[in-house]
């Protein structure tokens, strides 16, 4: 049907009909009635408007691809044969398959992108062929060119050699001669010079050296002339051919052993390995090892050193430790963000606190007119959430704290954040535990009180019991000279709210809260979740400035781009000022409750102080871990006989998550602990399974599911598995799982004692005791210890037990029976029997 009525709609889709008449509204569209009529086109409208609440697509998908089956059916006659005729039913399938035209052309863009891509990398082939053909005919031509030069250098030295043979050959021939023409016959007479003389070319180079040689050949000794032998030949002369030049000394090296040790300035960040701490002092590991060895530190090469042991170690080995500031990336964004000197007054923080069920989340609903308690398993608040509230006097943020014990960090976390503190105390209840708590937070947080004295309405009711009670720690009403308001209240009839509110604007003027609204805004990480359909989700209160859409936010080790901002009713919003709490989508993971959020101007800005606190974290982590092996070495060594409870916890929200692991932590005792294992925001997913599988944990749920893969593997792996949704029930189910992993105890209660006063033989039963019992009562099938002289010879059982000739099942004190003792026939006069009962102690804890 092409319209329906709205209580018709309701049924289809399952939802309330005031519900639907909400959405229709926000959607705008105008029906105010249960039998209006909707009808297509607001259908189509309200779908869009709730997908897009939603963060999807508004665009709803259309199919691609009919596919139509028809079949047709006939009937035909054949010949059966002998006349007869035979009817058969013919059914025709016809299957046609209808394309959208846009699925068509996408199919060709696709090809055609897909073709083009194929072509450009074909020509991106071609060009490296052809820039690789060019580099091996280059390489070709310039080997070619060395061997060129290496031929023509060759060629050239041969002739070299050959004229300095040549040359050589000459020079002694022409010596030769010379020899010749000096020698004088007997006679006296000298011969005629007939052999030409040397070239002149061959003249010039050795001249010299023949007016030497002539020299010497005059000169005598000994009374004769000394012959001298020409050059290039064996003897003493000193004439030489060549001189050849002298070689190049070699290079020398530019490192020279430094006359005094060198002094380092060593930079110390908060931790460091080994290895790093020596590259910056320049010397070996294993130096370093052995000055950590000589302050009685054992350490490897990889070891991680904090800045404290870092700097002594470097003072020892002579050089100048520099301390450095971590936080110097996070200093340098302090500084680059903009000075703005106008200051704005924001709406104050309240942080509501106070014990369980006194009335906190129901005083909130009643002021800002909705119900929040509903929402939460149990109807106690398991999460901290944060509403900004507006009135005629002004507006007010409240962030409300769970009163359960288990939530100790989540409510101090509030009382950091917080500007005034409302103390929330039951009229008919008077201070508890965790009302002593809020006021400690309270203090330490430095912020103010303002009392509300709730559940004024009831018979009991008994405000100054609530004032005398919070008098004893230092919590004074105005009208006893103190300097706390107290202001009696009712969530349930609404008395005394006006009063309260006016109370707390009274506190804010007094206090003068004022901020800068302009410039970069910063804020505080309230609570944090994993969201299936929208990823990380943070709830994050601007302290300062104006946090926008689109915006570069920074917090603890996450980043991202603000993609949206919703506030506490799911409202999409483009830009929160200071005292403004929103949810924030974008981020990279989920930060923890109580990170400081930080707009940054860059991107790669922000991505490297995300790192460095990662890498940071991750240092301290495992020096952490490295640090406390040796401490816990013989703690764990005794452990080794105590019974361990391993847990993965996966929680909605990381505030639920710390507080669940804390509680379940404190539940360990010297017989049994809870160790866990993993603790995580978001679904139960088959990485917590393997998880689990690998350290034989039980997987506790608290306000999430298992999805469908992980739920298989669950079945198939046998693991364990609880969903919870209330932390008391946590609490006392893995109490009672600790109990029950504990073996019972065994105690021993001597119930009877009996004298031997003689001892009977019979052929039957062999040895029989005459006992008299002297205390408590012997019972038959009880088990018996024999003892002599105080000492144990035998432990057994009652064979028989008689009173005269009657069996009996227990004889008492003062009485005489006869005891056959089975498999003992030792008893002696004088023996005792010692009858006992053993008795089941239940674990505890």
């Amino acid at each position: 049907m092409s319209e329906v009525t709205v209580r018709q709609l309701a049924d289809v889709v399952g939802t309330p009909v005031g519900r639907l008449l909400e959405q229709l509204r926000e959607a705008g569209i105008g029906v105010d009635r249960e039998d209006a009529a909707i009808t297509e086109a607001q259908k189509l409208q309200l779908l869009r408007y709730l997908r897009h609440s939603h963060g999807a697509s508004v665009e709803i998908a259309t199919p691609k691809r009919i596919t139509l089956n028809r079949r047709s059916h006939s009937e035909i006659q054949v010949n059966a044969g002998g006349g007869r005729s035979k009817t058969v039913n013919v059914e025709v399938r016809k299957k046609r398959t209808y394309i959208k035209r846009s699925a068509i052309l996408e199919q060709e863009r696709l090809a055609e992108r897909q073709r083009e891509e194929e072509e450009a990398q074909a020509g991106v082939q071609a060009q490296q062929e052809r820039e690789a053909r060019l580099i091996a005919e280059e390489e070709a031509k310039r080997q070619a060119a060395e061997e060129e030069a290496k031929r023509q250098a060759a060629e050239e030295e041969a002739k070299r050699q050959a004229a300095e043979e040549e040359a050589k050959r000459q020079a002694e021939a022409q010596v030769k001669r010379r020899l010749d023409v000096e020698k004088k016959p007997k006679n006296g007479l000298e011969p005629a010079r007939t052999e030409k003389p040397a070239s002149r070319k061959a003249k010039p180079r050795f001249r010299s050296e023949d007016r030497e040689s002539e020299q010497k050949q005059r000169g005598t000794k000994f009374g004769r002339k000394e012959l001298h032998i020409a050059p290039g030949k064996a003897g003493t002369s000193k004439r030489k051919k060549f001189r050849p030049q002298k070689a190049a000394p070699a290079a020398k090296h530019g490192f020279e052993r430094p006359t005094a040790p060198i002094v380092h300035d060593v930079s110390i960040p908060e931790t460091m390995t080994v290895a790093e701490l020596a590259q910056k002092m320049s010397v070996k590991a294993a130096e370093v090892i052995k000055a950590l060895m000589k302050l009685g530190i054992m350490a490897t090469i990889n070891q991680v050193l904090d800045q404290d042991t870092a700097t002594i170690v470097v003072e020892e080995m002579g050089h100048k430790p520099k301390r450095l500031q971590e936080n110097t990336l996070e200093l340098e964004l302090v500084q680059a963000e903009q000075e703005v000197s106008r200051q704005v007054s924001r709406a104050a923080v309240v942080t509501i606190m106070g014990h369980v069920d006194h009335g906190k989340t129901s005083l909130l609903d009643y002021i800002r007119r909705a119900k929040v308690a509903t929402s939460e398993a149990g109807g106690i608040t398991q999460h901290i959430g944060a509403y900004k509230v507006r009135s005629d006097k002004g507006e007010i943020t409240f962030i409300d704290t769970p009163g359960h014990a288990a939530f100790t960090a989540m409510r101090a976390r509030g009382a950091k954040v917080t500007d005034i503190v409302i103390l929330v105390v039951a009229a008919d209840d008077g201070a508890m535990p965790q009302t002593v708590e809020a006021i400690q937070h309270a203090r330490a947080a430095g912020a103010p009180l303002v009392v509300a004295v709730n559940k004024i309405d009831r018979p009991d009711a008994d405000p100054d019991r609530v004032k005398q009670e919070l008098a004893n720690h230092d919590v004074i009403t105005e009208e006893w000279g103190g300097d706390t308001q107290f202001v009696n209240v009712s969530a349930k009839t609404g008395e005394g709210i006006d009063d309260l509110i006016e109370a707390i604007l009274l506190q804010a003027e007094v206090m003068e809260i004022k901020v800068s609204a302009e410039g970069p805004a910063r804020g505080v990480v309230i609570e944090s979740r994993l969201d299936k359909g929208r990823g990380p989700v943070a709830t994050i209160l601007v302290q300062s400035g104006t946090l926008r859409k689109g915006d570069i936010l920074l917090s603890g080790v996450e980043t991202g781009r603000v993609r949206a901002m919703l506030t506490e009713r799911g409202q999409e919003i483009i830009e929160a000022g200071p005292s403004t709490p929103v949810e924030i989508l974008g981020l990279s993971g989920t930060p923890n409750a109580g990170d400081e959020a930080v707009v940054v101007p860059d991107e790669r800005r922000a991505r490297e102080i995300a790192g460095h606190r990662q890498a940071k974290e991750r240092e301290v982590k495992l020096a952490r871990q490295q640090s406390a092996k040796l401490e816990n070495m013989f703690n764990e060594m005794e452990e080794g006989e105590i019974r361990a409870l391993n847990l993965v916890i996966k929680a909605d929200v990381q505030g639920s998550a710390e507080a669940l692991s804390d509680s379940l932590t404190k539940l360990s005792t010297d017989k049994a602990r809870v160790k866990v294992v993993a603790a995580g925001v978001g679904g139960i997913n088959e990485t917590d399974v393997n998880l689990a599988v690998a350290s034989n944990a039980v997987i506790i749920g608290f306000n999430v599911r298992a999805d469908a893969a992980a739920r298989r593997l669950i079945a198939e792996k046998g693991i364990d598995l609880h969903y919870y949704s209330v932390i008391y029930n946590a609490i006392d189910e893995i109490k009672g799982a600790l109990i029950g992993i504990l073996d019972p105890e065994y105690r021993e209660e001597i119930i009877g004692l009996a004298r031997v006063d003689d001892v009977f033989r019979s052929p039957k039963l062999g040895a029989i005791a005459g006992c008299l019992v002297i205390e408590g009562s012997v019972r038959r099938n009880n088990p018996i210890r024999v003892l002599r002289d105080n000492i144990v010879v035998f432990e057994g059982q009652l064979e028989s037990l008689r009173r005269f000739k009657d069996d009996v099942q227990e004889v008492r004190a003062g009485t005489e029976c006869g005891i056959g003792v089975k498999d003992y026939k030792d008893v002696k006069v004088g023996d005792q029997i010692e009858v006992y009962e053993r008795v089941r102690k239940e674990p505890a804890l």
